[in-house]
């Protein structure tokens, strides 16, 4: 569907880009800064932290005082839009794997709607600029933020078995 990316063995194209199709809006509430570009970026945000390299989230002046009540140390879920992702691909076939997955039983940046989350640590945080100074991410320096939750484990943590 696209040329800008090669499709795999075994992978299917939706038929259509989700993108040209919208059902909802969304305002990105600030970016994140990272040391991260195309061809550099980890997998994942386990093989960011083994970098070492932390990143910062700028939020608009709008959302800073959202910001109250988050404290260093903190866990929370960054939920970001992976905005260089391909969107038609709804069966993919990674490199890490043999066989080919449906989308949803991936990790992947490439879906329907690019949004990826991670659960990171606040290392700093300015509460009158809107800076948030965080462990590590795995995106592209200047990726949108659209959410910030706070990770809490009895939330968080799915029950052992159900």
């Amino acid at each position: 569907m696209t040329d800008r990316f090669a499709t795999r063995a075994g992978e299917v194209e939706l038929g259509f880009d989700p993108a040209d199709h919208t059902d909802a809006g969304v305002h990105f509430i600030g970016e994140i800064h990272t040391p991260w570009s195309v061809g550099d970026c980890p997998r994942n945000v386990r093989a960011a932290r083994e970098s070492g390299k932390g990143a910062e989230i700028v939020l608009k002046p709008d959302f800073v005082p959202g910001l109250e009540g988050l404290e260093v140390g903190q866990a929370v879920i960054l939920i970001y839009w992976m905005y260089a992702a391909r969107r038609d691909l709804i069966r993919q076939s990674p490199k890490h794997v043999e066989e080919t997955r449906g989308t949803f039983a991936l990790r992947s940046p490439v879906r329907p709607n690019p949004l990826a989350m991670s659960a990171v640590r606040i290392t700093g945080i300015d509460l009158e600029t809107g800076r948030v100074e965080i462990d590590a991410i795995d995106c592209f320096d200047g990726t949108p933020l659209v959410d910030i939750k706070p990770w809490v484990e009895t939330i968080d943590v799915p029950p052992v078995s159900c």
